[in-house]
């Protein structure tokens, strides 16, 4: 692909002159370079946050409970950090380069009407994932009452659509609170986290601590079935690969974030703190506490919840209960809500905004009674999981065309056109050689990941569909297009 570039734009880019209504909003616009707001700690606490989410635990626990030791844990969290800060660094430097939201990127691959297949899986997903991460902290918070009030318990004994009266009660009141949250949009979504990850942090800590003096400050190094020679290296390598599926949500849409980062140098400081380093100090938690319980009474817990549960004294409970709420509505702010949201308000510009499109984000959050999908293996493991698989072949797709095709060339301006001369038009606004290579890749990696004959590698189903979608799709690109290198400040809104 032919190389041109530009500095302003040139040959009938007229900026928002030339943009089209169904295609620009000043949310999806991109955002001016001067007076981006998020630095190294900003990007730091996306980690701090997300790594330390009571699912993250309950996963990492459930390795321990498979049988892995405490090294080869710490070994499978080393290598998933690895990869992270490889995937997620790359994908942060898109966001920082052009300022855009992540279904307005999906439009250099994809084409300006084709980015709303990514937009759309990345966005069912998150919402899915919303509603029930909001549900299980509405578990932990009516936990709370009930230890404080002993008489709420009499709330939580009957079933209105599979929910009790205190459920409904706990799950409406942090539904709320998330929905205030992002009405006030990015700023106070970065200043909740920056609040939320030391919080956390501590809390963990403590817990750590506590169970470590607890144990005569020695921990069991595995349940005394850990795994030797091929077969560890197989499942260590399989953790890591599941750890890294976890984050495909995030790295196919860290420019939704990085968009407001000041510069590379704060994306790279934020992510080697955030990931390797508080991916091994996570793991460290993980041991000391799935260890030391393992030791103190030889049963292996099912997260750090458990622990809490045994604490003898009610106002620490409370205060490490409340914690885990915190930290609850943190990740969901960042991996389930920002997501959906943009993806809404790209595919009604003229009717939402970033406030609307959180408000019909979360309703629809609360409309699929997330309770029942949770309590469902079915839904779960097929519909979720299949959406899941999609992710890596999508990934793959915008990665390939952004590094290796177009070699971070891309025209801003065009990205919010219509124009049949427009850059990503393509044919009716589809790129069809990126739909083909994403479709067989998403079918292959789908197959993988739910058909019960490919268990063995269904772990890496994420990497073979962002692999083979990456090698579809540098196969069959043309490199015959002129890649024009235009910035977006002429039609740029100030960042958040």
């Amino acid at each position: 692909m032919a190389a041109v570039h530009e500095q302003t734009p040139t040959a009938g880019v007229d900026g928002p002159a030339r943009t089209s209504p169904g295609l620009y909003s000043p949310d999806l616009a991109p955002t001016k370079k001067e007076g981006r707001r998020w630095g190294a700690y900003n990007v730091f606490t996306l980690w701090g946050n997300d790594v330390h989410s009571l699912g993250n635990y309950a996963f990492a626990v459930g390795l321990f409970a498979l049988g892995l030791s405490v090294w080869q844990i710490l070994i499978a969290f080393a290598v998933a950090s690895a990869l992270l800060f490889g995937l997620l660094t790359l994908s942060g430097y898109m966001g920082q380069k052009t300022g855009v939201p992540f279904p307005v990127m999906s439009r250099i691959a994809f084409g300006t009407r084709g980015a709303q297949i990514p937009a759309a899986v990345r966005g069912a997903v998150a919402i899915a994932w919303f509603g029930i991460q909001t549900y299980l902290a509405a578990v932990v918070l009516g936990a709370v009452i009930k230890k404080l009030a002993p008489g709420a318990a009499s709330l939580d004994h009957n079933s209105i659509l599979g929910l009790s009266t205190l459920g409904w009660i706990t799950f409406l009141t942090l539904w709320v609170i998330q929905v205030v949250i992002v009405s006030y949009g990015m700023e106070l979504i970065r200043k909740y986290m920056a609040f939320a990850a030391p919080t956390i942090l501590i809390t963990m800590c403590a817990l750590a601590a506590w169970i470590f003096v607890k144990a005569d400050m020695s921990i069991a190094v595995s349940t005394g079935s850990a795994p030797t020679g091929l077969d560890a290296w197989r499942q260590i390598l399989e953790s890591a690969a599941l750890w890294v599926v976890i984050y495909g949500t995030f790295v196919l849409n860290f420019c939704d974030f990085t968009r407001s980062a000041k510069s590379r140098r704060a994306i790279v400081a934020g992510n080697l703190v955030g990931i390797p380093l508080n991916m091994l100090f996570f793991a460290g938690i993980v041991v000391v506490l799935s260890g030391g319980q393992f030791k103190i009474n030889g049963a292996v817990i099912s997260g750090p919840e458990d622990i809490v549960a045994t604490i003898p004294s009610t106002p620490l409970m409370v205060l490490a209960s409340l914690a885990f709420i915190v930290l609850t509505i943190a990740v969901n702010l960042l991996a389930n809500f920002v997501a959906p949201v943009y993806t809404l308000v790209n595919l009604f510009p003229r009717k939402l905004n970033f406030r609307k499109a959180g408000i019909v984000s979360a309703v629809i959050g609360l409309v699929i009674l997330p309770w029942n999908l949770y309590n469902s293996p079915t839904v779960v493991n097929y519909f979720l999981g299949g959406l899941g698989a999609l992710l890596g072949p999508a990934f793959g797709v915008v990665m390939a065309d952004y590094w290796l095709v177009r070699k971070t060339r891309v025209n801003v301006p065009d990205l919010y056109t219509d124009a049949v001369d427009g850059d990503y038009h393509y044919r009716s606004g589809f790129h069809l050689r990126a739909v083909g290579a994403f479709a067989p890749s998403a079918a292959v990696a789908v197959v993988i990941a739910l058909v019960p004959a490919f268990k063995s590698l269904s772990g890496f189903s994420w990497f073979i569909g962002a692999g083979l979608a990456a090698l579809l799709y540098v196969a069959v690109a043309d490199r015959s297009r002129t890649a024009n290198d235009v910035d977006g400040e002429e039609i740029a809104v100030p960042a958040a």
